[in-house]
């Protein structure tokens, strides 16, 4: 049932940072946007790149109308004025720097002079956060690249890097789907986890009625199946769906950004 007095044939990109392969990403989000659309007369049209990299300077572009994304933070992006109007229920992220469960890794020091894995340049807790920790504690490595998390993962998986930097919570998703064991070396303070922002372009009406659609899911019959049903795809831990945030809500991830030492971060 569409909210009444919603102008119909409105259609808004919602892009969608890169973590897993396309296919999964729109197996878990379309049905999401779809019930969004039915509630509001606005279709989002779910825009994906192959890597972080490339979301990332489609977001520096403001190509997406609406964004799922962390990295809307970081000095390029953040041009663009994204506004933060929805965040994850749930527990936050957490950067980790992970190994396999019967590696000979046991500490940070173990990595130095090693070849570490990390999804991309452009991860936030996947990549810089972690190398920051890393340079911090003078603890050397190597980094490579697998595109984005769970390209990563499966590198770690296939033992082709002895650690990876990571999302707390795509790691455990992804070692529940794949049956891996694994061991955390060493993990970050929390952030919120990622955001669905708006472009300052969008109309302010139609943002809020997106983000009050999206607010309402969990506490919707419909909504909470259509969760539940999206979060089996990637094996989700509940609560599901997203709740009301504004941009204060990520200052820690600025603050991040203001004083790391990483500076190589795309």
């Amino acid at each position: 049932m569409l909210i009444p007095g919603v102008v119909q044939a409105e259609t808004f990109s919602f892009g969608v940072l890169s973590q897993r392969s396309p296919v999964l990403t729109a197996e878990h989000w379309n049905p999401i946007l779809e019930y969004v659309e039915r509630r509001t007369g606005v279709t989002l049209l779910l825009k994906i790149t192959r890597t972080a990299p490339e979301s990332n300077d489609a977001i520096a572009r403001g190509d997406y109308d609406f964004v799922y994304s962390n990295t809307i933070f970081l000095p390029d992006t953040s041009r663009q004025g994204y506004r933060v109007i929805l965040r994850p229920k749930g527990e936050p992220i957490r950067g980790q720097l992970v190994t396999l469960d019967d590696s000979g890794v046991n500490k940070l020091t173990d990595l130095e002079g090693r070849e570490v894995g990390f999804p991309s340049r452009a991860a936030f807790v996947g990549y810089a956060v972690p190398m920051d920790h890393l340079l911090r504690d003078s603890v050397r490595v190597t980094p490579v690249f697998g595109g984005n998390q769970e390209g990563i993962m499966g590198q770690l998986k296939a033992r082709r890097v002895v650690a990876a930097g990571v999302n707390s919570q795509v790691m455990r998703a992804f070692a529940a789907r794949e049956g891996l064991r694994y061991r955390v070396l060493w993990e970050s303070p929390a952030y919120h986890n990622l955001p669905i922002s708006a472009h300052p372009r969008v109309p302010a009406r139609v943002a809020d009625r997106v983000r009050q659609a999206f607010a309402s899911m969990p506490e919707d019959a419909e909504g909470t199946k259509v969760l539940a049903s999206s979060a089996a795809i990637i094996k989700q831990s509940p609560p599901f769906g997203f709740q009301l945030s504004v941009p204060k809500d990520y200052q820690n991830y600025i603050d991040f950004y203001r004083h790391t030492l990483v500076k190589d971060i795309e």
